[in-house]
């Protein structure tokens, strides 16, 4: 098989497992997501939203103050994507682990590939997105598992598909 079409293969199966398991979430798992995620981040989910982006290469996390004049929410979504970011590089996924209360789909995969992963934080006007991208086809699989999941778990309603242009 075409290594296209099997990759191909592998994210859509990927893409029905994650939206069974969606369907699965209760409203007191993603009160928990929503508590923890308030702690771990050190942000408020009432005053800032996040969005997670599937790319080509990767994808994206961002966190946006929902008030553009809330200088505060800003910083501390700055001061944690930089965070997140760095633990990241060093294949430490702790904090996904703490606000979601299990291992992330994907994260096994990027804390063995995390040589060929890339982690660039960008502010933005409203808070910060970290980039995240690869050249590797299993890399960038395990990437968009994770942000799949993030995009479920942290009830988004962001695409689970690939951004045709990035």
């Amino acid at each position: 098989m075409h290594a296209c079409v099997e990759e191909f293969m592998k994210t859509a199966l990927l893409i029905a497992a994650l939206t069974l398991f969606a369907s699965a979430q209760t409203p007191d798992r993603h009160a928990g997501v929503v508590d923890r995620g308030d702690k771990v981040m050190g942000f408020s989910h009432t005053k800032t939203t996040h969005h997670f982006q599937l790319l080509k290469d990767g994808g994206s996390i961002e966190a946006l103050a929902a008030d553009a004049s809330d200088a505060e929410s800003r910083q501390e979504i700055r001061e944690h994507l930089e965070h997140i970011a760095t633990m990241f590089k060093q294949g430490n996924f702790n904090a996904p682990m703490l606000i979601h209360a299990r291992t992330p789909p994907g994260v096994p995969t990027m804390k063995k590939l995390r040589s060929e992963i890339r982690y660039e934080v960008q502010d933005t006007p409203q808070g910060a997105r970290v980039r995240v991208s690869s050249e590797n086809a299993k890399a960038i699989a395990a990437i968009h598992e994770f942000l799949i999941f993030q995009i479920r778990d942290h009830q988004t309603g962001d695409p689970t598909t690939v951004k045709a242009d990035q």
